[in-house]
């Protein structure tokens, strides 16, 4: 398999755990098919729609609307199973960092694709990884994960991206820099989540 390849693959992939999360994470707002569709489409497409009008690029899943549908089925089915079965309200968490460390991955290899420089290509992937649960959590009526006070989120794509960009400049074919990265963004998510790790943030002030 071809880098290519693996980036499609891997874009599919995404675009399906993104819309999984979308849909558990309306269920706890008892949302009626069309607005658990809407979630879970707008969480599986909506970082990799900025990445691409970011680059000026066409969107991807207007070029090939298999991602849409991929998007769809994954919401319609995902809906009704929810609905039949007792779920936990955190669970959208666990692949929620799956669908982080693929989109993180694939955003930042697409802007590397698109002669983006290092950091800019990192930022990209940091997007196409985030945008999609800042959605999901804004339609939910929720504030979105990556702006509150809690597990490392943003962070851990972020390091993910760059060290895939570390490891292909040091001569590492991209499809292994591309698992070890996935691996390395999954692994912070995770390990926030059950250690709670967090980045220092603003302490509230005291009064006089």
């Amino acid at each position: 398999m071809n880098l290519d390849a693996l980036l499609y693959w891997v874009g599919m992939a995404a675009v399906a755990v993104s819309a999984l999360t979308g849909v558990l994470d309306s269920s706890r707002k008892q949302m009626d098919l069309i607005g658990a569709l809407l979630v879970g489409v707008a969480t599986a497409l909506g970082g990799g729609t900025i990445r691409d009008l970011l680059l000026d690029r066409n969107v991807f899943w207007v070029v090939d609307q298999t991602y849409l549908v991929v998007a769809l089925a994954t919401a319609f089915v995902t809906f009704f199973l929810a609905r039949s079965l007792h779920l936990p309200p955190r669970l959208f968490l666990i692949p929620d960092a799956l669908g982080l460390a693929l989109f993180t991955i694939v955003g930042t290899q697409v802007a590397l694709q698109w002669h983006a420089p290092w950091l800019v290509a990192s930022l990209m992937g940091v997007t196409t990884g985030v945008v999609g649960g800042v959605l999901r959590d804004i339609l939910c009526n929720d504030v979105p994960l990556v702006f509150l006070k809690g597990e490392l989120y943003a962070s851990a794509a972020w390091l993910g991206a760059l060290s895939l960009i570390g490891l292909q400049e040091l001569g590492l074919h991209g499809i292994w820099a591309s698992w070890i990265a996935m691996s390395v963004v999954l692994a912070l998510r995770l390990l926030a989540i059950r250690f709670h790790l967090t980045l220092p943030a603003f302490a509230p002030r005291r009064s006089d």
